[in-house]
C-alpha cells in the first residue's frame, strides 16, 4: 500500500501526468523516494522545470501520501497504481500508463495478467444499419471463443459491441472519461448496470468526475493499452474512434478496420485506415483466424502427432512448449508461467518455430501445431 499511496500523491500534482512519473520511477527506483528527493535531484528529470518544479513543492508541502490514500479511498474504494499487482499488466508496457485506475464491477485476475485476450471494438457514435449489424455480428463471435470485449460506453458502436457481448454470455470492460460512478451518456444507464454484473468499468479519473471533451482523448489510450488488437467497425475521417487506432499502432497492437462504402462518410476513416496498412475485416471466421483463434469443433481431440509426441526436448524448451495452448499463448504470459526470462523464452520460441513445433501469431502470441 505505502508505494501505491506515492503514485496516488504524486497524480495529484498538478502538470505531472504519466510520462513525468515514469520518469520518476525509473530514475528514483520508487515514487516514495521520489516524494522525499531534492530539488536539485529532481531537476534532473526530463521535463521538470521551474514551474513544475514549485508545483511539486506546494503540493508535497500541503499533502502527506499515507493518509490522503485513507481520506481518497472514502470517496474511492476501488483502485489500481502500477505499484500493485492486480494491475493490468499490458498497461504496464504503454509509454504513458494511467498513474491511478479506478474500476467498479468484476475484476478477473486472468484478464490483469494478460492470460485472457483483450480486443477493443470502437467506431462512430452515429453508426450504419452495416456498421451496427457487423458490430454485433463480430462483438459475439468474439465472446464466444473466449475473447474479453473491450469499448468506451460511447452511444452507437461502443454500445453495440459491449451490449452483444453480453447477451453472448461474455465478460467487456468499458473505460470511461468521466469517473466510474458517473454514466454518461445517460441513455447507457442499463447498460452500465449490466456491465457491471458480467465485466467491468475502468476510469482513471476519481468518482465524481463529469464528462468533459479534454478527457475523452486520453481515455482512448487505455483502450488500446488494455487489449492486443484493436478493431475499428466505422469511423469518419476525425472519428475519436481513430484516436484509438493511433494509439493501438503506436503501442504494437494489431489494428484492424472493416471495410465500407465510399458513399459513407462514416466509413472514410475506415478507408484511409486501410490504405495505411491495417488489417481488413472480411467476416467472422477470417478475423478470428487473423487474431489466432482456432473455431470449436464437434469431435474430440486427437493425439498429437507422433512427430511431436517422439521429440526429446530440452528440459527449458519442453518447459515452454508445455505452456503454449493451441489458441495461442501471449509472450509474457509465456515468460510468467514458465518463470524464464524474457531472452530465454525469445530463444525457446524461435527453436520451436524452426522445430515446426510453434506459429507465432499477431500481437506476440505463440500456439502449438
Amino acid at each position: 500500500m505505502q508505494e501505491s499511496a506515492y503514485w496516488l500523491a504524486w497524480s495529484q500534482v498538478s502538470r505531472v501526468g504519466p510520462i513525468i512519473l515514469r520518469r520518476l520511477q525509473e530514475y528514483f527506483g520508487t515514487l516514495e523516494v521520489a516524494w522525499h528527493s531534492t530539488d536539485q535531484d529532481l531537476r534532473q528529470i526530463e521535463g521538470v522545470g521551474k514551474v513544475l518544479l514549485q508545483a511539486i513543492k506546494t503540493t508535497r508541502s500541503q499533502l502527506n501520501p499515507l493518509e490522503f490514500y485513507e481520506t481518497h479511498s472514502i470517496k474511492n474504494p476501488n483502485f489500481w497504481t502500477p505499484a500493485d499487482p492486480d494491475y493490468p499488466r499490458l498497461l504496464l508496457e504503454i509509454p504513458s500508463p494511467p498513474p491511478v485506475l479506478y474500476y467498479q464491477g468484476q475484476p478477473d485476475k486472468q484478464e490483469n495478467q494478460g492470460l485472457t485476450p483483450l480486443v477493443g471494438i470502437v467506431g462512430t457514435r452515429h453508426p450504419s444499419e452495416y456498421g451496427q449489424r457487423w458490430t454485433s455480428k463480430i462483438s459475439a463471435a468474439l465472446t464466444r471463443h473466449g475473447f474479453t470485449v473491450v469499448s468506451g460506453m460511447a452511444a452507437g458502436i461502443d454500445t453495440t459491441a459491449h451490449r452483444s457481448c453480453l447477451q453472448a454470455g461474455g465478460r467487456t470492460l468499458a473505460v470511461l472519461g468521466t469517473g466510474v460512478d458517473v454514466v454518461y451518456p445517460r441513455s447507457n444507464r442499463q447498460l452500465y448496470q449490466d456491465i457491471q454484473l458480467q465485466g467491468l468499468v475502468l476510469s482513471e479519473y476519481p468518482a465524481g468526475t463529469k464528462p468533459e471533451a479534454k478527457h475523452f482523448p486520453p481515455r482512448n489510450r487505455i483502450i488500446a493499452g488494455l487489449c492486443r488488437a484493436v478493431l475499428v467497425m466505422e469511423a469518419a475521417q476525425r472519428s475519436g474512434a481513430l484516436i484509438t487506432a493511433r494509439y493501438g499502432n503506436e503501442f504494437g497492437r494489431d489494428v484492424y478496420t472493416l471495410p465500407g462504402s465510399l458513399d459513407n462518410p462514416k466509413s472514410r476513416g475506415c478507408l484511409e485506415w486501410l490504405h495505411q496498412g491495417a488489417e481488413m475485416i472480411l467476416g467472422e471466421s477470417e478475423i478470428l483466424k487473423m487474431l489466432g483463434t482456432i473455431p470449436q469443433l464437434d469431435s474430440v481431440a486427437s493425439s498429437p502427432p507422433q512427430s511431436q509426441a517422439k521429440i526429446n526436448l530440452e528440459p527449458e524448451l519442453a518447459q515452454i512448449f508445455e505452456v503454449i495452448t493451441p489458441e495461442g499463448t501471449p509472450f509474457d504470459a509465456i515468460v510468467q508461467q514458465t518463470n524464464l526470462a524474457a531472452s530465454s523464452v525469445s530463444s525457446g520460441l524461435l527453436q520451436l518455430e524452426l522445430l515446426d513445433l510453434v506459429t507465432q501469431l499477431p500481437g506476440m502470441r505463440y500456439c502449438n501445431k
